[in-house]
């Protein structure tokens, strides 16, 4: 593995489901030390400042530390029975490994339902809710969960180990969502600290993006940033039965998203970063999303305002244990990021408003 794929496999599979994110919160720090200077909020993000003296422009490259996870609810005898965090579809939770995180340490289990052949035929064609399923951790003989200290309120993280795919080229792991987005703003900051840069750059993790977009409010609210760039998953669409012509696949280079259910983003910025990539010859795409959204939706709202524009990374299979994403795109908004921060100089962020 190269440094990329190192940095990638670390972040995939640390855990920080909503609410817990401070492992992830350890690895930008880590990644970081030396670069920026850390400080945080009071909910938790983390906030790296990068700056060679000017304090204006401020520009908040902001992606969400959390994950798609399960939190321990109460117990039915022996299992285990937990809440959603985040926007899970039932039936992918399903056999799904997990580990409970305790605070005697991590518990394995596998997230499970009645058997399908304990079911008549009715009870068998209706879609599996969330609420029917449970965590078996292999406990028998009428043994409560708390004899491994799990308690109510124990996070539960999927399970899906870093795997590369055809040849290096894609990589299968979980929590894409948004992990791609902390390292490509690790990435990017490592690679801006070597340039003259026009203003103050802050490379921001957020918290609980997934349970309502919370660490967006509080993490603007610290950096008072003058843009943001969101960076986040885009929904890849090169699967079967997905609607055909959509630009959203793996390979397609960064997406530059025009609208979502939170944001519409400032055309002057949109325009801007799409004559950045045009000129760096950088692959993009424009892609829309009607439901939905992302920590940009918070942070252009802060204050009076902040031009704002997500940048996308296409995966697949998003808000389940185990996605999919391409190496080149990852690249791609990498280098999207370093040339539209050194784009943004006092002048050009001035004239977004």
């Amino acid at each position: 593995m190269d440094r990329i794929e190192l940095l990638l496999r670390e972040f995939t599979e640390a855990a920080g489901v909503s609410g817990a994110e401070r492992d992830v919160f350890a690895l930008m720090e880590r990644h970081l030390e030396g670069i920026v200077e850390v400080g945080r909020d009071r909910l938790g993000s983390f906030i790296g400042r990068l700056s060679r003296g000017a304090d204006r422009p401020r520009i908040m490259l902001a992606a969400h530390m959390d994950e798609v996870g399960l939190m321990v609810s109460h117990f039915t005898g022996s299992f285990v029975r937990f809440n959603t965090l985040g926007g899970w579809w039932p039936p992918h939770l399903v056999g799904t490994p997990v580990r409970i995180r305790t605070s005697r340490g991590d518990v394995p289990g596998v997230v499970a339902s009645k058997s399908p052949f304990a079911m008549d035929k009715d009870e068998r064609d209706k879609p599996v809710k969330a609420k029917d399923l449970y965590i078996d951790v292999g406990l028998w003989g009428g043994r409560n969960p708390e004899s491994l200290h799990i308690r109510p309120g124990d996070p539960v993280v999927p399970v899906c180990p870093f795997t590369p795919l055809d040849g290096g080229k894609t990589f299968l792991a979980k929590a894409w969502d948004d992990r791609i987005g902390c390292a490509a703003v690790v990435e990017a900051l490592r690679r801006i600290s070597r340039l003259k840069i026009p203003g103050c750059v802050y490379g921001v993790g957020t918290v609980q993006e997934e349970v309502g977009i919370r660490g967006a409010v509080t993490s603007g609210r610290s950096v008072d940033p003058d843009v943001c760039i969101a960076v986040d998953v885009s929904i890849a669409q090169d699967l079967p039965g997905a609607p055909e012509g959509s630009p959203e696949a793996l390979g397609a280079g960064v997406s530059i998203c025009v609208y979502d259910a939170t944001l519409i983003p400032n055309t002057k910025l949109r325009d801007l970063v799409a004559g950045v990539a045009d000129r760096a010859r950088i692959p993009y795409h424009f892609s829309a999303v009607p439901y939905g959204g992302t920590d940009g939706g918070r942070i252009h709202l802060n204050e009076s305002g902040v031009p704002t524009l997500v940048m996308g990374i296409p995966a697949r299979h998003i808000h389940s244990a185990a996605g999919i994403v391409h190496r080149k795109d990852f690249d791609g908004a990498v280098k999207l990021l370093v040339e539209t921060v050194r784009a943004l100089d006092a002048k050009t962020v001035a004239s977004l408003w």
